[in-house]
């Protein structure tokens, strides 16, 4: 794959307590995504909460305090709309069948493979996002198809749909540059009676 990425810019969010190891993956970086880097458990989880969601969490497993599995646990938990790949020492075994980790990468990492692997897990975000906008705006389509302006005006929740509705597009159109295709063809239905 090379240095090219699908993605202009992703978020990245790379926990590693190796001071070391986590600044050397966040330069291997620095050129294709916004990364931001902390070295413990606790400190990702303030990070995840202090700034936008990263579209990907690069995650080791051992870390005193909080460790990797402790904190995915969290992110999930916290039904966050992000990927996390575990980037870890510690040879997968039998118990990596139940953690909710999108990919699982052994150290050490070459900077082609980070770059891949950020770039595959920003694909599979913003299909997942697509999902979502194409419902809400179906949703949408068919509230301003049958009902009258002053019904839709008069309900808030119309405005929260529409928030999150442009909120989720702008994140896709940001992680998958081909997606402004794929919103129009699909904003082009008809959803009225006939």
């Amino acid at each position: 794959m090379g240095n090219e990425m699908r993605v202009a810019e992703p978020r990245v969010l790379m926990v590693d307590d190796e001071k070391k190891v986590a600044d050397a993956y966040a330069l291997r970086l620095e050129d294709v995504a916004d990364v931001t880097v902390v070295y413990g458990g606790e400190e990702a989880l303030a990070a995840v909460d202090d700034h936008p969601v990263p579209d990907v969490v690069l995650l080791d497993r051992h870390m005193p305090g909080l460790s990797g599995d402790e904190v995915l646990d969290r992110l999930r938990d916290r039904d966050l709309r992000t990927r996390v790949v575990m980037v870890t020492a510690i040879d997968p075994g039998l118990d990596i069948v139940d953690m909710p980790f999108d990919d699982y990468l052994s150290k050490p990492v070459e900077r082609e493979d980070l770059r891949a692997v950020i770039d595959q897990q920003c694909q599979v975000l913003a299909y997942e996002l697509l999902g979502e906008y194409f419902r809400l705006e179906s949703t949408r389509a068919v509230i301003d198809a049958e009902l009258t302006a002053d019904e839709i005006e008069s309900d808030e929740r119309l405005d929260e749909i529409e928030a999150r509705r442009a909120a989720i597009e702008e994140r896709v159109l940001g992680l998958l540059p081909d997606a402004e295709a794929l919103l129009a063809e699909f904003s082009g239905i008809d959803r009225g009676r006939y």
